[in-house]
């Protein structure tokens, strides 16, 4: 009875080993074709969470804009203080003390003149705050079409096992071909959705920062066009 009840527990422990399989090592049991790929997609994952914390910073420090910035080169241009407004747009260093500066080094030419160059300093800094993230939605595309690819090649590795099999089909013949195309798939998911995620953050924040250096030019502009 005793010896049964070892076995028993042998047995249980067997399953439970079996049962239990760590990420590692369903990565490594998929073969060299879903390791590269699997590696692949983890470089893709790194460039996209550099590309996002890289951004999500540079945006945030743009979006910050002293509240006193406008009154302040309002009561520079009204009083002719012209040099002070630009030296108080040089030395704020944001893309909206930028848009104002390059309206205010216009001043004395036509007001369409004076929005033609702030419109076209926006479009610059909107490039620049856009940088690379374009990159993130590439990510957000590509990862799982590169899992389902990895899905495909585990497909044909296991059907290529059965056609040599020779009738006798073993699911362990097929494990690697399984494997491939079960952890590709996950990992090309995982990849994109992530990269997804981060890009529409990134495109919220900047359209924010845009929102606000509109609003700013606006401002600026219905400051030139008041009467003397």
């Amino acid at each position: 009875m005793l010896a049964y009840f070892q076995e028993q527990t042998e047995l249980l422990e067997e399953v439970s080993q079996e049962k239990t399989l760590s990420i590692y090592n369903l990565i490594m049991d998929g073969g060299v074709g879903g390791q590269i790929i699997i590696a692949l997609l983890f470089v893709l994952l790194a460039v996209a969470l550099y590309i996002y914390f890289e951004r999500f910073f540079a945006i945030k420090e743009a979006s910050k804009v002293d509240v006193n910035f406008m009154d302040q080169i309002r009561d520079h241009v009204t009083n002719g203080r012209i040099d002070s407004a630009k030296s108080l747009c040089e030395t704020t260093k944001s893309p909206t003390s930028r848009l104002i500066g390059k309206g205010i080094s216009r001043i004395g030419k036509p007001l369409e003149d004076i929005n033609t160059a702030i419109e076209n300093a926006g479009k610059l800094e909107v490039y620049q705050l856009e940088r690379n993230v374009s990159v993130l939605a590439t990510i957000a595309g590509a990862a799982p079409m590169i899992g389902f690819l990895g899905t495909v090649i585990g497909m044909i590795v296991a059907i290529h096992e059965i056609a040599n099999s020779g009738g006798q089909i073993d699911i362990k013949m097929l494990s690697d071909g399984l494997y491939t195309a079960m952890t590709t798939t996950v990992a090309g998911l995982i990849v994109g959705i992530i990269a997804y995620i981060a890009y529409n953050h990134l495109v919220v924040r900047t359209d924010k920062v845009v929102y606000q250096m509109e609003a700013k030019s606006v401002e600026f502009l219905d400051l030139l066009n008041e009467p003397v």
